[in-house]
């Protein structure tokens, strides 16, 4: 295919992942807002963010699996149209409840939307040539970023909009991502028996589910040492030995153990589980830094952290030009690891009246890492498999980015919440004001405040406690991005292939693996 050809077939898939990250972006700014209206608490704002990335933490690897049986192109159109489904419901959600409900739905197809854009990706370009092509997804991924915070800001504070068409404002995108799809993609679909194991994929979600439900409850509704958190976790022990079992003997295994046979496939497996905590377990918590911290508005907390978004994106576009026209990728993961670790780290010694430049550095330095990070574990872990499981290791590595984001915004959630009530008692204590009232009046560490209808005595503490208790979560993350950098530092590096997924696996005539076609328009489409 000419770069021209490429271009064209990758657009509509372009326009799907925008909408992904936008759905995930855009209620950033929002959270603070929306879990204040429907009355909710920390726990509850940490779910929203939770039930989405542990939807995609589930689905990931079952979409991956689907994408080496059936249509590539129907699944997409498929994700799509269960991602619009989630977004409407969501929007008319009157209860935390009912929007955490509809934010596993979402998920759902934003694991599918994830998952598939890096399979097809494969299967057209070569790992050689691909940096350059996912140059231009970490740029989109940059784009929805920045925009969705701003954009979602400006949804909130607009009066007659309100923070509900925030989940109605990706439809548009995504109905004209089908149209696109339908017209631009075509790849050739391998007809082969398909047999799910929706075994695995239960016990999977059950065991991940019962982890974070003990990690957010624990030291709230019980002791951190009780009977529930053995109860709790030796139950996700046992499902998720379950789970290994199960896939021992299953013929088509939602998450296939032999791939981690290599040492590549399991180090960036590993480190993708840490960029998850390191990656979604801080940046879900800066838009809280600006608006409890300092004060910010939606909008203007979209804007404060274009710079993190600007070192995605700059690192994203720049290392997978470098990388398609060198073929070494390996430095930009060990750097990559290194201003991760470094920009949480400093990120953790803010307050809520740090100088805005000196956060903007550190935000710089945060996403910087990510950007040299996140493609390029996906594309050596790629450049290591057969064509046959482009599918199970792309979304193998997605499924451990999810599980990590998952585990970290759970359990970072839940040590904020305790962080912010000590400091909050703290504060008050020191300047003599009564405890029960100000707890009370600023919602207790639980509860999202409400900055504007505070006095200013206790606004003061209040945005005391949360740039404190918010500069703690990233001291605790830091140390998972740097053991993402000692992993990456141990993966071996491989040249990387010049020829496709589909290339690899021959012309689409058949053979032994079954009979294949070039893809037509959806209605034409079987398999």
């Amino acid at each position: 295919m000419t770069h021209r050809q490429i271009l064209e077939a990758i657009s509509g898939l372009l326009l799907g992942m925008f909408v992904a990250i936008l759905s995930s972006t855009i209620v950033t700014n929002a959270l603070p807002r929306i879990i204040a209206d429907l009355d909710g608490t920390q726990s509850a704002y940490s779910w929203v963010v939770t039930a989405a990335l542990l939807a995609m933490t589930a689905s990931t690897p079952l979409w991956g699996k689907l994408a080496d049986l059936a249509s590539k192109k129907l699944l997409v159109q498929i994700a799509l149209v269960i991602y619009v489904a989630g977004s409407v419901v969501a929007g008319l959600s009157q209860s935390t409840g009912m929007l955490i409900a509809c934010r596993v739905v979402q998920g759902i197809g934003v694991g599918g939307l994830s998952a598939l854009a890096q399979i097809i990706l494969a299967a057209m370009i070569s790992p050689r040539e691909r940096g350059r092509y996912s140059g231009y997804l970490g740029a989109t991924f940059a784009v929805a970023t920045v925009g969705g915070p701003v954009l979602g800001g400006v949804i909130t504070d607009t009066s007659w909009l309100g923070w509900r068409w925030c989940f109605y404002v990706g439809v548009p995108f995504a109905v004209l991502a089908l149209v696109v799809l339908q017209k631009t993609l075509r790849l050739p679909v391998v007809r082969r028996q398909v047999s799910l194991d929706w075994r695995g994929a239960l016990l999977m979600s059950a065991s991940v589910s019962l982890l974070l439900i003990w990690v957010t409850l624990a030291g709230e509704s019980y002791a951190w040492l009780s009977w529930q958190t053995f109860a709790m976790t030796g139950g996700a022990l046992a499902l998720g030995a379950a789970f290994v079992w199960v896939e021992t003997w299953v013929p088509e295994p939602v998450l296939p153990l032999r791939l981690f046979r290599n040492r590549t496939v399991t180090l960036a497996s590993l480190a993708s589980l840490f960029v998850g905590v390191a990656m979604f377990g801080a940046t879900v918590f800066l838009s809280q830094y600006f608006q409890l911290a300092r004060g910010e508005s939606p909008t203007r907390s979209g804007l404060l952290t274009i710079p993190m978004i600007m070192g995605i994106f700059l690192a994203s576009t720049i290392s997978g030009r470098i990388i398609t026209r060198t073929g070494r990728w390996k430095v930009w993961l060990v750097t990559g690891g290194l201003l991760l670790t470094a920009g949480l780290g400093l990120l953790g010694t803010m307050r809520y009246d740090t100088p805005y430049w000196h956060i903007a550095l550190f935000m710089a330095a945060l996403g910087t890492g990510i950007g040299m990070m996140m493609q390029n574990l996906v594309l050596c872990t790629q450049n290591q498999v057969d064509p046959a499981d482009l599918g199970a290791a792309s979304s193998a590595v997605a499924f451990f980015r999810s599980l990590g984001g998952a585990v970290g915004v759970s359990a970072l959630g839940a040590i904020l919440s305790s962080r912010v009530s000590g400091y909050l008692r703290d504060g008050f204590t020191d300047r003599g004001i009564p405890p029960a009232r100000a707890a009370a009046e600023a919602g207790g560490g639980s509860a999202i405040p409400d900055l504007a209808e505070l006095p200013a005595p206790v606004r003061t503490v209040v945005e005391s406690a949360y740039g404190h208790g918010l500069a703690d979560i990233f001291l605790y993350a830091a140390p998972a991005a740097l053991l993402a950098f000692v992993t990456v530092a141990g993966i071996k590096e491989v040249a990387l292939r010049t020829r496709s997924g589909l290339q690899q696996a021959g012309p689409p005539d058949g053979g032994a693996g079954g009979s294949a076609r070039r893809e037509q328009p959806a209605a034409k489409a079987r398999g």
